[in-house]
């Protein structure tokens, strides 16, 4: 090797990696487009191949996929000593790079962004939002610090239980079935269902396996706000988890289905490494159960 690997080296390509460009990771990194492609070549010619692949967006070359994981893990840990640090002097400080369902980022994570920011206004919270399946890979690879993860199994000392989140049909409220107090997913049989493809599909199916009902979706959907649209345009009715009622329009309504189903939400850093001191800071902040009680299981 010509020289030596360093730390603004590997904090380069974790950003390109990250963001998908150089000039997105200049601004996440805060210098210039030049440094990071300085940076980034100088790592090269260190390791004597190519880590990322030019393109739109850039990609991890197979040499850089093995590199990745010990970029992140050498980037967190210089991140989190420069953390201790400041703790030590009287102040939390830090990036924290947060994962969350989509339904979660639109009614819980506002309020604890706000209360975040008040506690601690050194720290910045970066949101990712993914589908529920993804969100634990994200945090065990690095690619996130912490995230609210559905149905998880066991976790780590300092994860914070946000609540129960119910299932609820997702109707206009002129449909006939609106106006009751809960909606047996066979009686949604009469309209074609828009089946939501961002997590939901498990503990769908599973409401109607245990109603002893066929399941027949007539349209897959993955982006939440499309579904809904169709909802509001009458193509049909859908099976939704209650935090959503945030997103809905005054035309479309919530109601809890039989048999009640619900997913459970956790807040956590990773199980596989030590947690940075800026989200055990913050987690130490969240209380249990934060998901509202008309969210609770039916």
């Amino acid at each position: 090797m010509a020289s030596e690997v360093n730390l603004a080296q590997l904090r380069a390509l974790v950003a390109v990696a990250d963001t998908g460009g150089f000039g997105a990771a200049a601004d996440e990194l805060g210098i210039s487009q030049s440094a990071v492609s300085h940076a980034v070549a100088a790592l090269e010619r260190a390791l004597g191949a190519p880590v990322l692949r030019r393109g739109a967006p850039c990609r991890p070359t197979p040499l850089g996929e093995q590199v990745l994981p010990h970029a992140r893990t050498a980037v967190a840990s210089a991140a989190a000593v420069r953390t201790i640090a400041t703790r030590h002097c009287g102040g939390l400080t830090g990036t924290v790079r947060l994962a969350a369902p989509t339904t979660v980022c639109q009614a819980l994570l506002p309020g604890l962004l706000r209360d975040w920011k008040a506690a601690h206004p050194q720290v910045t919270v970066r949101v990712f939002e993914g589908e529920d399946a993804e969100l634990a890979t994200w945090l065990e690879a690095g690619t996130v610090d912490a995230a609210v993860l559905v149905d998880a199994g066991p976790l780590p000392p300092g994860a914070v239980a946000l609540g129960a989140d119910s299932m609820h049909a997702l109707l206009r409220r002129d449909h006939p079935l609106a106006g009751q107090q809960t909606v047996h997913v066979g009686e949604l049989a009469d309209d074609d269902f828009l089946l939501s493809e961002g997590g939901c599909e498990r503990h769908i199916r599973e409401a109607y396996r245990r109603a002893g009902t066929r399941f027949t979706p007539r349209h897959r959907i993955r982006d939440l706000n499309t579904l809904i649209g169709m909802v509001h345009a009458g193509v049909g009715v859908s099976v939704m988890p209650a935090l959503a009622v945030t997103m809905l329009p005054p035309e479309c309504v919530l109601v809890p289905i039989r048999p009640a189903v619900h997913r459970t939400l956790t807040l956590t850093g990773p199980t596989g490494r030590p947690w940075s001191p800026a989200v055990g800071g913050l987690l130490a902040g969240v209380g249990a159960g934060l998901v509202p009680a008309a969210a609770a299981p039916a």
